[in-house]
């Protein structure tokens, strides 16, 4: 049995207000003294309240902004993702409020109840969420579009990279150049996005006679790839390539093999996963699978502002984006671009 649903009369009381006045905090209101608003924000997030959908469209008031939530802004990746999103938002006139949450769900269940009364929709990133119920729980009452997030019952609109096909193809790419023993640098162990990466590397080592993979963990970072890379190195027979699930744990292999003096690809060929900008500059080029980043973000992006001009409720759709095959330097391949392989976005 469901817990019963927290009202508006609910958060008044236990805040010492009135319900004018929580409500007035809640859009935004200018009238309110900031201590009271903090206070009504604080309570309501303590109690996990949400306004109803119905209540709220009786107010016309736009904040012009749209809330961001993502897992974490360091690396490239985000910030790619972040410069997409922010690109289509200045040309529509919106400002971002942006918070990110370090993989805790706990700490992803409050950013998301924080944004309730300041925002207009959401753009959510929530590759760890796993757990059932856990979006519909803690997602206000507002337009919300995901990125690359897996739903335990498919409720809102989700772009998303097919990553097993992108997988696919790099450890396919790796297998015709003659290499068959390869190692696989995987990501963190409840990511969606590596779990899916890691399941097309195994495939298509399945697939091919006398291949063999080793895995190693990784955290989707740099230094979980230097680790990874000091790693393969102390193996008794050495592997003829690495793929590492992204460019940033590619790099840190670059520079693990690097300093034990070895080259690349002459002495073990190298690819990874994003195509991050920085994957064209370094010596060799990097080879990997091209996700357009920025892209994925304005895709959302303009699709949750259609959402909030139409004051639509949300709708089940799947728009996935496949990743292309970029052969550069480091896996030893002649240069080229290819799609991983065509797949139809569904809704």
């Amino acid at each position: 049995m469901g817990r019963q649903a927290v009202t508006i009369r609910d958060v008044a009381r236990e805040a010492n207000v009135s319900v004018a006045t929580v409500s007035r905090a809640l859009n935004g209101h200018s009238n309110v003294a900031e201590p009271v608003r903090r206070q009504v924000l604080e309570v309501a997030n303590r109690l996990r309240y949400s306004p109803h959908a119905a209540a709220r469209s009786l107010s016309s008031r736009s904040t012009q902004t749209v809330g961001v939530v993502l897992p974490d802004v360091h690396g490239e990746f985000f910030s790619e993702l972040i410069r997409g999103i922010d690109s289509l938002a200045r040309t529509s006139g919106r400002h971002l409020l942006l918070s990110s949450y370090h993989g805790d769900p706990e700490e992803q269940a409050a950013a998301l109840r924080a944004m309730r009364g300041r925002v207009d929709g959401l753009l959510v990133m929530s590759p760890y969420a796993g757990q059932p119920g856990f979006l519909a729980e803690n997602l206000p009452q507002l337009p919300v579009v995901l990125i690359n997030t897996q739903q335990d019952a498919p409720a809102w609109p989700v772009f998303e990279v097919d990553n097993h096909a992108g997988a696919l193809a790099m450890t396919r790419h790796l297998l015709s150049l003659g290499h068959r023993h390869l190692a696989f640098v995987g990501g963190p162990e409840h990511n969606h996005d590596a779990r899916e990466r890691l399941r097309g590397f195994r495939d298509a080592i399945a697939a091919q006679e006398g291949a063999r993979g080793s895995e190693f963990d990784g955290e989707f970072d740099e230094a979980s790839g230097h680790r990874a890379g000091g790693q393969i190195l102390a193996l008794a027979q050495r592997p003829d390539a690495v793929f590492a699930a992204n460019d940033m744990m590619a790099l840190g292999c670059l520079y693990a093999f690097a300093q034990a003096g070895l080259a690349v690809p002459d002495d073990i060929a190298l690819a990874g996963f994003d195509d991050i900008p920085l994957a064209r500059f370094v010596h060799p080029s990097l080879t990997t699978m091209r996700v357009s980043i920025a892209e994925l973000g304005a895709s959302a992006l303009k699709r949750l502002l259609v959402q909030i001009d139409a004051d639509e409720a949300a709708a089940a759709e799947r728009h996935v984006l496949t990743p292309e095959l970029v052969v550069r330097q480091s896996s030893g391949g002649r240069a080229a671009t290819a799609p991983a392989r065509k797949k139809r976005s569904d809704g």
